[in-house]
């Protein structure tokens, strides 16, 4: 079922839905589906995904616009469980289990704010399987020494592991975005919690990264530090430079 010319997408949910059907089923594939209680889907519009979804599991969609709600419920009447809502305003508190899964077309200009949404639920959250902007997923994947590499790399790399799965052309989308599109994985890790404030951690991260192309002692100079080798040897690199386990050496040596 391909019916997206019939739905009138809106600019102000940044709506670009997905038409080609082996890439939505090849999507849903991807996710792990026996080790999961609960699969959510964010932003499923007219069905695309959903439609493969219910052929394994009960998904809980969240949908922001009562006209795609109106739709999925006339055309796929097997979805029962649809959330009417802003899924950055929900409480997830109120959905998740034990073990949960989120996979979705998400809306390229509040992408980064799910993520950081789901790295509050982290410990909740064990899989998802997004849809971003090319740029976003390679900027979230990238490792270090790349100039890729930045705050959402490190914060979502601290609790997930990540990688693309696919790129897709603009072309396979009503309407076509401007940009290309990549799916990825987050696979969360065996990090339980970081081993050091992770406020700080934030902190320290994100002051790094907003004088990227100084080095750490210029970027963090107004921070006080344990003065040892390792430490030495840090403060004279780039951001790009320094890993998860680098960032968290830092944080631990930060004199209060």
């Amino acid at each position: 079922m391909n019916s997206n010319k019939q739905f009138r997408t809106k600019k102000k949910y940044g709506q670009h839905f997905l038409t080609n059907e082996k890439i939505a089923r090849e999507i849903v594939q991807s996710l792990d589906f026996q080790n999961h209680k609960q699969i959510f889907e964010i932003g499923p519009g007219t069905g695309v995904l959903s439609k493969y979804l219910i052929k394994h599991c009960k998904p809980t969609l969240f949908e922001i616009d009562k006209e795609a709600v109106d739709y999925l419920k006339k055309n796929i009447p097997e979805l029962d469980n649809i959330i009417l809502g802003d899924f950055l305003k929900i409480n997830l508190n109120l959905y998740l289990k034990n073990t949960n899964a989120i996979i979705g077309n998400f809306p390229y200009n509040i992408s980064t704010q799910i993520l950081f949404k789901i790295l509050e639920h982290k410990d909740a959250i064990q899989t998802v399987i997004g849809m971003f902007q090319k740029e976003v997923a390679e900027r979230i994947c990238s490792e270090p020494n790349n100039k890729k590499y930045g705050i959402s790399s490190v914060l979502i790399q601290a609790y997930y592991n990540c990688k693309i799965i696919i790129n897709i052309s603009r072309r396979n989308f009503n309407p076509p975005p401007n940009v290309e599109s990549s799916v990825i994985e987050l696979r969360r890790n065996s990090t339980k919690t970081l081993t050091c404030n992770e406020k700080e951690f934030i902190k320290v991260v994100k002051m790094s990264f907003n004088q990227r192309r100084k080095k750490i002692k210029n970027s963090l100079k107004n921070l006080v530090f344990n003065s040892n080798k390792s430490i030495e040897c840090l403060m004279g690199k780039r951001p790009e430079e320094l890993s998860v386990n680098d960032f968290i050496l830092l944080t631990n040596n930060i004199i209060k």
